[in-house]
């Protein structure tokens, strides 16, 4: 069993990593025929800025202007075989859960919960149970059924006209470059390595030219496949190239596909949700069965996620006709040593 960032996969038969998938999917719905209601100030959204699946709903979240009516807690960068815990929180609870482990939430849920303990999940704060964890769903019903708490200029993340070209393209961005990074770094084998690397690259190389003449992946908005896609390019450099033996070439070395996420860092809602050195302590310090001594990298220099990338020449608009998020909440804010070209990574 190999412990990840979204809670647990495993590698069959010494070779092929595969992620266990098996989810709460519940879902919290405008009208409340899910079982779960929307309203404002009853759910907590419990994540890991670390966690590239986590961080695609807090960047969700900020760009909807969502943090009036959804609170938000954080565990710290790295967890143990139970779950992630709450030890950035003074006396290393969350002050809203009371919880110093996210795994109390699911036993809350279910005494005997058997599998893997997630960021993100969506806890409610009466019975301090976790409602959902299926990161993938969180993500569309906070653009779809939330809508009534969405911020004025708000972008519409989902657009119903783009909706089946999207999961679509979703859907191999998930499984050949979300995923794909992970399938190298877990493979048992040489054999199930090679094809993984194979698998990766060829979609970046396809990414590259479905960029190359569009601003975004669906056109001249932001829209979630861009947040999707984002997260894991984030991390790319600082630990999935070297990590994980994602190496033909640093996202650096990818002219499109750099350009576009230095694009998208540098709108608000994504940079300002990413933290390098909790990324970087994560990965290293818990697969250890990958890095058995636990070092750190100090490096790669951040500093250039901050350089100017040219692609607002190619016309579109961030959020088209609405507005960019204002300012992070109080309290959310990503230390300004953790940001591009900070120097803390401990």
């Amino acid at each position: 069993m190999s412990d990840d960032t979204s809670g647990s996969g495993y590698v069959t038969g010494g070779q092929e990593y595969s992620r266990d998938t098996s989810y709460i999917t519940d879902r919290i719905t405008a009208d409340g025929s899910s079982g779960w209601k929307v309203e404002p100030g009853r759910y907590r959204l419990v994540v890991a800025r670390a966690c590239p699946w986590a961080n695609r709903s807090t960047i969700v979240r900020r760009l909807l202007g969502l943090e009036p009516v959804l609170s938000m807690g954080i565990c710290g960068p790295t967890h143990d075989e139970r779950s992630w815990t709450f030890d950035l929180d003074p006396g290393g609870r969350d002050p809203v859960l009371g919880y110093e482990r996210l795994q109390e939430a699911f036993l809350a849920r279910d005494p005997e919960y058997p599998r893997g303990i997630t960021v993100p999940a969506m806890v409610d704060i009466p019975t301090k149970a976790v409602v959902t964890n299926d990161f993938p769903q969180i993500t569309l019903d906070l653009s779809t059924e939330w809508t009534a708490y969405h911020r004025d200029g708000a972008p519409d993340l989902y657009p119903e006209h783009l909706r089946d070209e999207m999961d679509e393209v979703m859907q191999r961005i998930y499984t050949e470059v979300n995923n794909g990074v992970y399938r190298c770094g877990f493979s048992g084998s040489q054999r199930a390595y090679d094809k993984a690397y194979s698998r990766l690259f060829t979609a970046l190389d396809w990414l590259s030219d479905r960029l190359a003449d569009r601003r975004y992946l669906m056109g001249d908005t932001i829209t979630e496949a861009d947040v999707r896609l984002f997260t894991t390019l984030a991390r790319f450099d600082a630990v999935y190239h070297g990590h994980f033996k994602c190496n033909r070439s640093k996202l650096s070395e990818m002219p499109v596909l750099w350009a576009y996420a230095r694009d998208l860092f540098q709108t608000p809602g994504f940079g300002d949700t990413t933290d390098f050195p909790q990324i970087k302590e994560h990965y290293y310090v818990v697969h250890a069965d990958i890095n058995p001594t636990k070092i750190i990298p100090m490096g790669p220099d951040t500093s250039n996620w901050l350089t100017p990338h040219g692609r607002e020449e190619m016309g579109g608009s961030p959020f088209g006709d609405g507005t960019a998020p204002g300012p992070v909440a109080a309290g959310e804010e990503v230390p300004a040593e953790h940001g591009p070209g900070g120097i803390g990574h401990r």
